[in-house]
């Protein structure tokens, strides 16, 4: 499946929990049933998995990523009213700290639901020729 594909599932599977849930409830509730709805549609992934972060070649500690989807797309939730830039900007870094090619920050915490897919400017399937 080709990040595009994908991507669109995890928005899929995001707004139904979002439909059915709406606004209000902890992050980790929605982190639940999101688990949930994406084991309905078939993706593989992993929950709350910790990945390594690395500066210059060198490995400098781990941080817990909400979900890692069919090893190659980071998902970081949050349950927030409003994302800022600063959250925008640690999905960037997490992207580029993993270096995977793209993410998505998802927040439930909002009437609407908001979702925004970060890139990794570095990573060789980002890089145009």
């Amino acid at each position: 499946m080709k990040h595009k594909e994908i991507t669109h599932k995890i928005i899929g599977c995001a707004m139904a929990v979002h439909s059915e849930l709406g606004n209000g409830f902890q992050e980790v509730i929605y982190q639940r049933a999101l688990d949930i709805e994406m084991t309905k549609q078939g993706l593989i992934f992993q929950r709350e998995m910790s990945m390594n972060i690395y500066y210059d070649g060198h490995d400098i500690g781990t941080r817990r990523v909400d979900f890692f989807v069919e090893g190659c797309i980071m998902v970081e939730i949050k349950a927030i009213i409003q994302l800022d830039a600063v959250h925008l900007a640690q999905a960037m870094n997490y992207c580029q700290a993993y270096n995977l090619p793209i993410g998505l920050l998802i927040n439930f915490g909002a009437k609407s639901l908001d979702f925004k897919r970060v890139y990794n400017v570095n990573h060789p399937e980002n890089k145009k020729e």
